[in-house]
């Protein structure tokens, strides 16, 4: 019988392999990173290494002529492969590192991404530590005590949430957290009431700040014992050491960042993300998954809740309260009039532009000083948001601040090499690479240029001079700040990387809204609004004192959402520009980067549905700074409901390269968070 380890009993040779009693055979997930062979491969399990070749073991195996590692899928009875099959290489470990659970996980981001599941696995599952695995198992964390949670109960379908989850149902939820919510407090009462059934959570954050104030909150309803912190700061031996505590059982509740959202809890009840917004939660490797979409994924195979939260609200998250697969927990109108600060902007009123004509134009205007001052007169910090990062720096018209564009393809312009002033270049089309010599501004007809960016030690030290005898404080890619004190003080940060200060902030001022609101980017206007709203959340209530300068026009869309403190209306106009205009979360759209003559080949290859749209190719400009390596990018749309047919085709169409030995690479990638 073909496959079958028996057949006519010969002899046994000395030093020769035998096949274990039962279930001799084992499916291997190889870590080969070529698509064509992303598929189980079966092998024999030899009788001296049945007991250690369980399911989720990690093993080698010896495939086309190289020894691999891989992963036990399964241990089945017969195998339908009629040639003759190897035998493992060897158990590296015996430890049942990829769970049931997570491998249908890994398989399904896989296929949804149109990625492999091997490079999923190793998002999943941190590299091994021999000395940490044999370290003996803790006791398992006492089962904690519900919560009170009365802060949750104030929300109008807070309780029904709670009460959902603690019962086991799969509630689906997007939280709208009120302005000065103690978030981490909140996230760590619904992580206990949920572990107090048995069930294990997952809290997904952005970065590392975050990290430490959710786990400590956590902690505090739990117990350390019971909560586990996960990032990729961690050494390897502390990490796999964290890693494996959760695996065994000894903690239930994980707390992490986007990797964390594969975390092998035991009976997933609770899956929350923390501003999803962040684009730290987008994996950048392949098959590049938003850690919201694995934990979606993760709660309808499970059947277990799901808490979508933050300040703003993404157009994803909107489109989950569409379509009915999620609920809105939001505050009251009164709720948040009492806890939101007084939001102020450009031009919202005639008094204010007669009393400082030069507003518009001004970096910093009367408005923005007169907040600060009387903050610090308060004796309340200020916070002021320079959007230095995240964003590609362009040109503006010295003037009027219009976004400086080529006058071929209507591409930002930018100094290439970078933006210093001290060696006067040509500026150059960040689309087309052509050099503009002279600029005619179409608004204003100035000739003078400027740059788009000035940064936060720039900003700090003008503030500096500005504000005698305040102290100054930076927080951004040099040092980031976790909190400051309640005293007046000027603390100068850039976008996610805002302290939290004692008592909360007096004035915030968000400088450079132009600057956010005009990338050439889909995602420019939602981005800028979760930026201003996260910053604002600081600020202490109108009530108290506490006031916003946001310095942009006061008729745009975020501003006045801002002003009014409504994500909720923001993310629904976002939402229905995009279903208008046939882009992601409306639909589902692939990428595909490459060299021209790759994108071309991969378009002639892949069998898209019948509903497909192609747009472009468009030229990216060059790979690396020789300029030598044009690259293109194709836009593949279909409607939703396609999603998952667009993804096989994609898949397979990429396995049709590997397998042709194709070596000009392409990247496939699904609504990624950039749209240029």
């Amino acid at each position: 019988m073909a496959g079958k380890p028996g057949g006519r009993q010969r002899a046994k040779r000395k030093g020769e392999r035998q096949p274990a009693e039962s279930l001799p055979f084992a499916r291997i997930c190889v870590d080969v990173p070529l698509a064509h062979l992303d598929r189980p491969f079966d092998y024999l399990v030899p009788s001296d290494a049945d007991a250690d070749a369980v399911p989720g073991a990690r093993v080698r195996v010896r495939f086309a002529g190289q020894l691999v590692d891989g992963y036990v899928l399964e241990r089945v009875e017969s195998s339908e492969f009629g040639g003759r099959l190897s035998y493992l290489d060897r158990v590296v470990s015996a430890e049942p590192v990829l769970s049931p659970e997570i491998m249908k996980l890994a398989r399904a981001v896989a296929d949804r991404g149109a990625g492999m599941m091997i490079d999923v696995l190793r998002l999943a599952i941190p590299p091994r530590h021999a000395k940490v695995e044999a370290e003996p198992p803790r006791a398992p964390a006492p089962v904690p005590e519900a919560p009170a949670a009365e802060v949750w109960h104030s929300y109008p379908r807070g309780k029904a949430f709670l009460e959902a989850a603690l019962a086991g149902r799969a509630a689906h939820a997007v939280w709208q957290a009120l302005p000065g919510e103690d978030w981490p407090a909140r996230l760590a009462e619904a992580a206990a009431t949920v572990a107090s059934t048995g069930r294990g959570v997952v809290v997904v954050v952005p970065d590392h700040r975050d990290l430490a104030r959710v786990h400590k909150a956590c902690e505090a309803l739990i117990g350390a014992e019971g909560v586990v912190a996960l990032s990729a700061d961690l050494g390897p031996a502390e990490r796999y050491r964290r890693w494996l505590a959760v695996l065994r059982g000894t903690a239930h509740v994980v707390v992490g960042t986007r990797a964390a959202a594969f975390a092998p809890v035991h009976d997933p009840g609770l899956l929350v993300i923390w501003d999803d917004g962040d684009d730290l939660h987008y994996e950048p490797r392949s098959p590049y998954p938003h850690a919201r979409e694995v934990l979606a994924q993760r709660a309808h195979a499970n059947g277990a809740a799901l808490l979508v939260a933050g300040f703003a609200r993404t157009t994803e998250a909107q489109l989950l309260v569409d379509t009915g697969w999620a609920h809105e927990i939001i505050g009251t109108r009164d709720q948040v009039r009492a806890a939101a600060p007084r939001v102020a902007s450009i031009g919202e009123t005639d008094t204010q532009l007669a009393r400082d004509p030069a507003a518009r134009a001004a970096r910093l205007p009367s408005i923005a000083f007169e907040a600060a001052r009387s903050a610090l007169a308060a004796g309340a910090p200020v916070l002021i948001q320079v959007p230095r990062r995240g964003y590609v720096p362009s040109l503006t018209c010295a003037n009027c601040r219009e976004p400086a564009r080529c006058r071929r393809c209507a591409g930002p312009l930018a100094l290439p090499g970078g933006m210093r002033d001290d060696q006067p270049r040509p500026a150059a089309c960040r689309w087309c690479g052509v050099s503009e010599a002279s600029f005619v501004c179409p608004a204003c007809s100035s000739r003078r240029m400027r740059a788009a960016v000035i940064g936060a030690k720039r900003t700090a030290e003008e503030l500096g001079r500005a504000f005698s005898g305040v102290v100054v404080r930076t927080s951004g890619a040099d040092e980031v700040l976790a909190s400051v004190p309640g005293k007046p003080a000027l603390v100068v940060a850039t976008p996610g990387a805002e302290p939290v200060a004692e008592g909360g902030y007096g004035a915030a001022l968000l400088l450079d809204g132009w600057a956010l609101l005009n990338r050439a980017d889909l995602r420019a206007t939602e981005e800028a609004y979760r930026k201003w709203i996260t910053a604002a959340a600081l600020v202490r209530p109108g009530a108290d004192g506490g006031k916003v300068v946001v310095i942009a026009e006061s008729a745009l869309a975020p501003v006045q959402a801002l002003v009014r403190w409504d994500p909720v209306w923001h993310a629904r106009q976002e939402l229905a520009g995009r279903q208008e205009l046939g882009f992601p979360p409306a639909v589902r759209m692939g990428t595909v980067d490459g060299t021209p003559d790759a994108v071309a080949a991969f378009l002639e290859t892949v069998r898209l549905p019948e509903s497909a749209e192609v747009l472009g190719p468009v030229p990216l400009g060059p790979e690396g700074a020789d300029g030598l390596a044009e690259r293109e990018r194709a836009l593949i749309r279909v409607p939703r409901r396609d999603g998952r047919l667009l993804a096989t085709a994609l898949a397979e169409a990429r396995g049709v390269r590997t397998a042709r030995k194709e070596t000009d690479p392409v990247r496939v990638r699904f609504d990624p968070p950039e749209l240029v």
